[in-house]
């Protein structure tokens, strides 16, 4: 008779124990979780909305295409083009510098060295397009001569050459500059949270720095590789002025690397041409932002799927 009232009371004195600012904190976490949702779907609706005239839109408002996917067609070409050409500069680089500030460097070099990494990435993206129109595509314009008089048998480096060294390679090669040090940072934080039980019993092994690294640090770190490549890689994807002030605007495909005529982007090709479009041309710039942002999703939704199944082996082993 007397434990059924202490019973009773049990759930009523816990839950009197709960301050007002865990509730105030639990409900703004939720509140804020949710703000991200109704964000996301509110700019979905809009570019969605904005995006139907785009689909009948005659010839004259698509810069001459027949249809919108036509005209949208070169654009994806160029913006997975130059991303991906970017994304096989910059990754191995930044391993590198990763690996070398983790393992390699002496402390006082490698903390040095991390802030300027860190530095890096606080660069606008107007002075790399400077850099690399100032800079860059004078200094390699020699090389790229000599690129398609020794290789210009192979599709990728047939000429004629660009005279001003301004071609979809530079603009990889400033597109890899701005991501690396996001690529670096990152990898730099996972292979510093290896295990130290882990490359200490790889030594005691009898193995070499670089095969300790090779069979203890990479592996731990893969998930965190692919995670930070793919927030490069939607950088690089949506990266617009570096771009529009490297390139020319030209909606075409092309694989040639260092000839004059080069594929655009789609954040390029809306920076450039959103100021003097009107009418149903706002919807077709509008309609590309949609392409652009259902790419840049897809990619991000593969690379968690990816990170996931990483996790998902390294827990089962």
């Amino acid at each position: 008779m007397t434990t059924a009232p202490a019973t009773q009371a049990g759930p009523n004195r816990l839950k009197a124990k709960q301050r007002p600012g865990d509730r105030i904190f639990s409900t703004s976490t939720v509140v804020a979780g949710s703000l991200i949702l109704a964000i996301l779907a509110a700019v979905t609706i809009f570019l969605i909305a904005q995006s139907i005239p785009a689909f009948t839109a005659e010839p004259d408002d698509l810069k001459g295409a027949d249809n919108f996917w036509v005209y949208v067609g070169p654009l994806v070409f160029g913006t997975i083009w130059a991303a991906f050409l970017a994304l096989l500069i910059a990754v191995p680089l930044s391993i590198g510098i990763a690996l070398f500030i983790s393992h390699y460097a002496p402390r006082r070099l490698a903390q040095g060295l991390g802030y300027v990494v860190d530095l890096l990435a606080a660069v606008p993206s107007v002075v790399f397009g400077l850099w690399g129109i100032t800079v860059l595509a004078p200094f390699v314009q020699p090389f790229w001569s000599t690129l398609v008089d020794l290789f210009g048998w192979i599709p990728l480096f047939q000429g004629p050459v660009s005279g001003t060294g301004r071609t979809i390679l530079t603009v990889a090669i400033v597109l890899a500059v701005m991501i690396l040090p996001i690529i670096t940072a990152l990898s730099r934080e996972i292979f510093l949270q290896t295990p130290k039980l882990h490359e200490e019993a790889a030594l005691a092994l009898g193995a070499t720095r670089w095969e300790m690294i090779r069979t203890a640090v990479l592996p731990f770190g893969r998930p965190g590789i692919v995670s930070a490549s793919m927030l490069g890689l939607g950088r690089a994807l949506g990266e617009t002025m570096a771009v529009a002030m490297v390139l020319s605007p030209q909606v075409l495909i092309s694989f040639a690397l260092l000839t004059s005529t080069n594929p655009t982007t789609i954040a390029a090709n809306i920076a450039l041409n959103f100021p003097e479009a009107h009418g149903v041309g706002v919807n077709v710039l509008i309609a590309t932002g949609l392409i652009l942002f259902v790419i840049t999703f897809a990619v991000n939704f593969i690379a968690r799927a990816i990170v996931n199944r990483r996790k998902a082996f390294s827990g089962a082993n």
